[in-house]
């Protein structure tokens, strides 16, 4: 044949992958049993999935840092979304691991953040402490599981549980609509990776926004130990006579390059120290596999601190903060008083979800631009 058939790429998988990686074909499967696609792998299936939901497009207008309406060259959470994905790849392909998952699980992270990004999860998890609590990882689960509505026989869509596990990036401690993944003591290693490719992917992007944005600037950047090995690694010095703007976009690389590097040979290293058996074998080890040197890890933290001293917290990036926590709290409490506000769909959910519940999905769902909008309506008296 002229094409690969999936079972074809399920032996490829087996024989190309490590040991201890995930191979589509031994997936425990989903909540609702499919048939087999014909060339495309579970996790294939599960990406492509993801791609095409309506909650995957709403992540081009929610909040990374600054609000989508106030620079087009700023990330968004859909931007960061493809920027990790393609860290994750890059990753699990080193490492000989399953790039589909991994790539998976990536995409679907943030599916369940809110509008305004951590501002306005803030809010909804204050408001929603006494009726189930509020998270965006749980909020990610709800729509892989439950609000998405494209198919017929289930709702959500339908992801395999590895997928669905990896999602799950703190475990679950609250009431879930629907049979949990089983846990173990050790994710895959491709869940693993997932989220040390979300957590390079926004250090290295809020750096480049962030100095876009002149709210911190090189001089501010100075001591730190990660930038200043980024300097030396790319042999590029930010002084005068030297394009500024690419200086600093190829420092901005070498950071990227410095954190995938490190936690590729750090976590080979830990392998190759003590090699698991099997996947099984090494679901039953405590404590993640995958993960930077002491040395970067260390540094890394040293620059978070820094980014949330000096970027997040930085009083231009604390005023737009404060207007979207009023936004949306703003939203949630008058829907609570009047829920006719409500689309019918969202009312309909009441007594399956409570009503709560299905105001909070409602506001998560919502994008930036929605958010705004809608409560220009209510509290604008010039609107029409």
């Amino acid at each position: 044949m002229s094409w690969r058939t999936r079972e074809e790429f399920e032996d490829e998988e087996r024989a190309a992958l490590a040991d201890w990686a995930m191979c589509s074909g031994d997936s425990a499967g989903r909540l609702v049993s499919e048939t087999p696609h014909a060339y495309r792998t579970d996790f294939q299936r599960d990406r492509d999935r993801i791609v095409h939901a309506r909650a995957f497009r709403r992540l081009e207008f929610k909040t990374q840092v600054f609000v989508h309406l106030e620079n087009d060259h700023y990330r968004n959470r859909l931007t960061h979304t493809v920027e990790a994905a393609q860290v994750a790849r890059t990753i699990a392909r080193a490492l000989r691991l399953n790039e589909d998952l991994a790539e998976t699980i990536v995409l679907a992270h943030d599916l369940g953040h809110t509008p305004f990004g951590h501002a306005g999860e803030a809010v909804l998890a204050e408001l929603m402490e006494h009726a189930g609590g509020f998270d965006h990882n749980r909020q990610s689960l709800r729509i892989i599981d439950l609000l998405e509505d494209r198919y017929p026989d289930f709702s959500g869509l339908n992801l395999t549980a590895e997928s669905r596990e990896g999602i799950l990036k703190h475990g679950c401690d609250w009431e879930h609509p629907v049979d949990l993944p089983t846990l173990y003591p050790q994710r895959t290693l491709e869940a693993q990776l997932a989220d040390c490719a979300d957590e390079i992917a926004y250090l290295h992007h809020d750096l480049d926004d962030g100095l876009r944005s002149g709210l911190i600037t090189i001089d501010m950047l100075a001591s730190e130990s990660l930038w200043k090995r980024a300097q030396v690694e790319r042999r590029v010095k930010l002084e005068e006579g030297e394009s500024f703007s690419v200086a600093r976009t190829q420092t901005i690389a070498a950071v990227l390059n410095l954190l995938n590097t490190d936690l590729i040979e750090e976590t080979s290293r830990r392998l190759d120290a003590d090699p698991p058996a099997s996947l099984a074998e090494l679901r039953q080890r405590t404590g993640p596999t995958v993960g930077f040197s002491p040395e970067i890890d260390l540094a890394k933290r040293e620059l978070k601190s820094f980014l949330s001293q000096n970027f997040y917290h930085h009083p231009e990036v604390l005023r737009r903060t404060r207007k979207a926590e009023w936004i949306v709290g703003d939203l949630f409490r008058t829907y609570s008083e009047d829920p006719m506000l409500l689309p019918a769909h969202v009312r309909t959910r009441f007594a399956r979800e409570g009503e709560l519940r299905a105001i909070s999905d409602y506001i998560a769902g919502m994008t930036d631009r929605f958010a705004m909008d809608e409560h220009q309506k209510m509290f604008d008296p010039h609107s029409p």
